[in-house]
Parts: C-alpha cells; sequence; structure tokens
C-alpha cells in the first residue's frame, strides 16, 4: 500500500524526533522564543510604567521598537544556548535557525531606523514601504543562499566579473559591498543624528538656536564620518578626495557664492541668536512668525497663513524688525477723530476703558493703555490711543478690529459723534453774478432759434 507524501513526512519527522540532540534543540528554540518574549513584555511595562510616572504620552516609535526587542532578545538568548550546547551536541538545527532569526532582526531594526529617520510623525511613505519590501526581499535571498550553499559560488562569480572604470577595473562584488557600506553607514549616522536631534531639543535650559545648531552640525559631521569609513572599508584611497575637495572649493567660491552665502549665514543666525522660532519678524516686505530655521533657509508663516522661505543670507544682510528679540510686548496705535463740541477727558477715558475691556490687552501696571489728544484736525480734534499687547504672534488685525469697535460701541452709548470730512464752497455777489452770466449764455447757445 503507497503512502501519501504527508504521511511519510510526518514518519520521517517523528523518527527525526527520536534523536535525542534534536530533541535538546527543539526545546532550547521553543524555550528562547518564549523567554525572549517575556523579557519584551517586562520590559515593555516598565517603559510604560515610567512614562505614566512621568506624565508622558506613549510614543509612536514605542511599538515599532517592541516589535525589533523581541526578536532581538530572542536571538541573544538562542546565541547563548548555542554556545552551550555545542559542547555537547550536535547543533545542525541552530544552524539553521540563527541565520533565519538574524535576517528577520535586521529586516526589522532597518525598518524600525528608516521610520525614525524619514517618517517621524508615525505615518509609513510609500518609499519607506518600498524600500522595505526591496530590502526584505533582498535579505531573505541571501539567507536561503546560505542555507542551500549557493551563497559562496555566487560570491564568487560576482567577484570574478570584472567592470571596466576608467583605466581600472573593478570586480562586481566590491561595487555591491561599496554601495552596501555607503547605504549602511549614512543611515546608521542619520538615525544617530536624530537620536542627538531628539535628546537636544529636550534640554530646555539651552536656547532654541543653539539646540538647533548643535543638531545640524552633530548631523553633517556624522555624515561625513560615514562616507569617509565607508569608502575606507571598500579600499578607496581617502586621498584622492583632495582633488575633488579643491575642485569643490574653486566651485563654492564662483558658481556658488550664495548658496554657501545662505548656510554660512544660517550658521551665524544660529550661534549669535538673534533669531528664534516663535519669533514675529519683519525682513524687506515679509512679516510673518519663524516656524524653522534651516541651514540655508527660515521659514516665516503669514498671518494669512502662507508660508514664506527666506534664503539666510537676506536675514543677514537686510534690516531684520524682531519684535519679540528683548521683549514680546508690542505698541500698538489706533486714531480717531471727535466732534469739536465733545468732552475730550470724556472721550479719553472711555477710548482707554475700551481697550481694557479686550482680552489681548496688556493691563499690567507698567504699560497699560493710554489715550492721548495729538491735533485740532480740520474735521474734528485728532485723539490717539496706544495699547501692548504680549502675543504678537496672534496678529495685529484681530486686536485693533476688537478695540475699534470696542471704542465705536462706547462712543454710540455716550453720544459722542465722529465726524466725516465736509467741505463748503461759498461765492461772493462778483463772483456769483459772472456765474450765473456764464451759464445763461451756454444755455442760449443750446436752445435752437424759434424763427424761420
Amino acid at each position: 500500500m503507497n503512502q501519501n507524501p504527508l504521511t511519510t513526512l510526518w514518519v520521517d519527522f517523528q523518527t527525526d524526533l527520536g534523536i535525542p540532540d534534536l530533541r535538546w534543540q527543539i526545546l532550547a528554540v521553543v524555550l528562547c522564543f518564549a523567554l525572549g518574549w517575556l523579557l519584551t513584555r517586562v520590559v515593555g511595562g516598565v517603559l510604560a510604567a515610567r512614562d505614566a510616572q512621568k506624565n508622558i504620552a506613549a510614543k509612536p516609535d514605542a511599538e515599532q521598537f517592541a516589535r525589533v526587542l523581541w526578536p532581538l532578545l530572542t536571538l541573544v538568548l538562542l546565541g547563548v544556548a548555542n554556545l552551550v550546547l555545542a559542547h555537547w551536541l550536535s547543533v545542525d538545527l541552530m544552524r539553521v535557525v540563527l541565520p533565519l532569526l538574524a535576517s528577520f532582526v535586521l529586516v526589522r531594526l532597518a525598518l524600525y531606523i528608516l521610520r525614525r529617520v524619514f517618517a517621524r510623525d508615525g505615518n509609513d511613505g510609500s518609499f519607506i514601504l518600498l524600500f522595505g519590501r526591496a530590502f526584505a526581499g533582498l535579505v531573505w535571498t541571501i539567507v536561503a543562499l546560505h542555507i542551500t550553499g549557493l551563497l559562496p559560488d555566487i560570491a564568487e562569480f560576482l567577484d570574478s566579473t570584472l567592470i571596466p572604470l576608467g583605466r581600472n577595473k573593478v570586480s562586481l562584488l566590491t561595487m555591491l559591498q561599496a554601495i552596501l557600506s555607503v547605504g549602511v553607514t549614512l543611515l546608521l549616522a542619520l538615525w544617530i543624528s536624530a537620536l542627538l536631534e531628539e535628546r537636544l531639543m529636550k534640554f530646555g535650559s539651552m536656547h532654541s538656536s543653539m539646540r538647533a545648531v548643535l543638531s545640524r552640525m552633530s548631523r553633517a559631521i556624522l555624515v561625513l564620518i560615514a562616507l569617509l569609513v565607508s569608502l575606507s572599508m571598500v579600499g578607496i584611497d581617502l586621498t584622492v578626495l583632495s582633488v575633488f575637495g579643491g575642485a569643490l572649493g574653486v566651485g563654492l567660491g564662483l558658481g556658488l557664492q550664495k548658496l554657501a552665502s545662505s548656510y554660512v549665514s544660517g550658521f551665524v543666525i544660529l550661534l549669535e541668536r538673534s533669531l528664534s522660532i516663535g519669533d514675529t519678524v519683519t525682513v524687506d516686505r515679509f512679516t510673518g512668525q519663524v516656524i524653522q530655521i534651516n541651514t540655508r533657509y527660515t521659514v516665516l508663516r503669514g498671518g494669512d497663513g502662507t508660508d514664506t522661505v527666506m534664503p539666510n543670507e537676506m536675514l543677514v544682510s537686510n534690516v531684520v524688525q524682531n519684535v519679540s528679540l528683548t521683549d514680546r510686548l508690542l505698541l500698538l496705535t489706533t486714531k480717531v477723530t471727535v466732534d469739536y463740541r465733545t468732552d475730550i477727558d470724556l472721550a479719553l477715558r472711555l477710548l482707554e476703558e475700551a481697550a481694557l475691556n479686550i482680552a489681548r490687552v496688556r493691563k499690567g501696571p507698567d504699560r497699560t493703555p493710554k489715550a492721548n489728544m495729538t491735533a485740532f484736525g480740520a474735521d474734528g480734534i485728532d485723539l490717539q490711543l496706544g495699547f501692548w499687547i504680549a502675543d504678537p504672534e496672534n496678529g495685529r488685525v484681530g486686536v485693533l478690529s476688537d478695540v475699534n469697535r470696542a471704542i465705536w460701541r462706547s462712543f454710540q452709548v455716550h453720544d459722542i459723534n465722529v465726524p466725516f470730512p465736509q467741505r463748503e464752497i461759498r461765492l461772493i455777489d462778483e463772483q456769483y453774478r459772472a456765474v450765473k452770466e456764464h451759464l445763461n449764455a451756454d444755455a442760449r447757445r443750446s436752445t435752437p432759434d424759434s424763427a424761420p
């Protein structure tokens, strides 16, 4: 009687389970996976309890880190178990499980680093998803070739395949190693710089500009070190970069003056702290709140929600009006004209009381609203009200409108007249007769003769 393949496989599996070495290895694998999962839960609980004590909301990357921590801890436990069992048993099963689990850890770790660098808000973009799938496919393919024993033959084939580059020939394996080393080192450098930036932004005692410049400088230094290390790893002589450095310097001096000036100006702004995120500034014809300071440009957000990308060179070479550099208080004024029959003392008092009724107007003892009589105008008496606000980033038009409306309502209640311009034309008798004769003559010329 012929047995089906499933029955044959089950019989072979039962036969293999009878081998003591295999049973011990299976038991070690199961225990390591269970212990790794348990340790992950314990570490996650400790971190959650610490965040709860500090009233910190759960971070979006905490769950992603837990997805990396479980296979990583399991891999460490399996490595220890493999070292222990290798003294008494033949660990053939471990040699298969360890590469598979290591590749799984590598894929999840790469995705975690990509999200921390390029998607800090927790939303994965199409680039991250596509790169993650391609990287996972590459890793699993390499692991499959390693398990089947085909990887050394393929590596030897790639090493023997030479590609001409100028006067030299480079093997395909060397080129792939160079691309891989550059990509890995750059990704690690960006990840470390992102971690440093998060740490720096938590230092409340340090000025925001200093934190920003330290973050930008650390990223630039780490990327430079990553490039140098990756190139030296594949055997490229770094002295050849001196020619490239000289050419780059000439290019910056001739064709990239504006770009280089903006980069240098960015570091100057961050170091001298003339601008900070949240300041309300006016540069040329642009007014807005500073929402982002980069090494090349600064972003200003206007009151209408429009973002202006301004090169840092303009912020260094032009006059910058910063209303919140040393003091966030801002003086606003509004003017009004009243009738000559108005009680001026009453009108001035009503102006100050109207400003005090607005929530955004400062009511402190040092800078209270103040009304003054400025001039005797052609249509009435000119009055001016000055008041202070402590939040210029919220706009000026809104608070001016609220104050003017409060003044109008108060004047209507107290019957104070706000005159509009009036002009009178008076003609003396001689001028009146001349104008009348001129009009009559025009009328006679425009009337046709009635006689035939």
